[in-house]
């Protein structure tokens, strides 16, 4: 794993409040990820809140949808997080191809002097479009992946049920993806691992553990795979669906 990745991941569970993108200095990025062939995975229509706490306290919200448009998926989530007296305020749009392959990510932070960042993939290609707000030329980058890629940015939650979705769960496994967080223009590999099903406050979940060298996230999903709970013991962060 990419260790500037690992950080990122980090960063993006305990909650440090995104501001689009710190650069990199290197034009384009590549990395080695072993592809698994996947079968077709199967995605539907959701819609909901997450409560976002950590150390037991209620940190901010996110409101999301997955829904078709034509024969692609479109999700949506903005995420409020509060930090002191001030409220951090970070927006993503997801477009995916019927086999649930990125296509388009569009995401925005900050009030005011709004950061974008449009990041459009071809297979195993991607080109980036960063505007920080300050009235000069944007900056762009191109990057190649060894796999089709799942995008999962800061604090926007709703991707990590479209991982779920993604993850083969007839082969089963530890399965390895190649990853992009567009905030941070970050590229590298995850891993998934299916685990037995779990009981939690009495509700019956099937398990999905991410994993990098340092850091592991278990996601609690229901029977069709629609993402309920997300739990980072290291940072004491929890996502529960509202």
């Amino acid at each position: 794993m990419n260790p500037r990745v690992n950080k990122n991941f980090r960063k993006q569970i305990i909650l440090g409040l995104a501001s689009c993108v710190t650069i990199c200095a290197i034009a384009s990025l590549g990395f080695s990820a072993h592809a698994q062939k996947r079968e077709a995975p199967a995605m539907s229509d959701d819609k909901g809140k997450f409560v976002i706490n950590v150390n037991g306290m209620p940190v901010g919200t996110e409101d999301f949808s997955i829904a078709r448009a034509g024969s692609d998926w479109i999700a949506r989530g903005t995420t409020e997080l509060r930090a002191g007296e001030g409220t951090s305020r970070i927006t993503g749009e997801l477009r995916l191809n019927g086999a649930i392959e990125p296509l388009q990510y569009m995401c925005s932070s900050g009030s005011g002097k709004k950061v974008t960042s449009t990041t459009t993939f071809a297979g195993t290609s991607a080109h980036n479009i960063l505007d920080l707000g300050e009235g000069k030329e944007p900056i762009r980058q191109d990057f190649k992946f060894a796999s089709p890629v799942v995008v999962l940015d800061d604090n926007l939650y709703y991707q990590y049920e479209i991982l779920a979705r993604t993850y083969n769960w007839k082969a089963g496994g530890v399965q390895t993806f190649a990853v992009f967080i567009p905030q941070e223009q970050a590229p590298g590999t995850i891993t998934a691992e299916a685990g037995a099903p779990a009981t939690v406050d009495g509700t019956k979940y099937e398990q999905l553990t991410m994993r990098t060298p340092d850091l592991e996230v278990t996601l609690y999903l229901d029977s069709a795979h629609r993402l309920m709970r997300l739990l980072v013991p290291a940072s004491k962060a929890e996502i529960r669906r509202q």
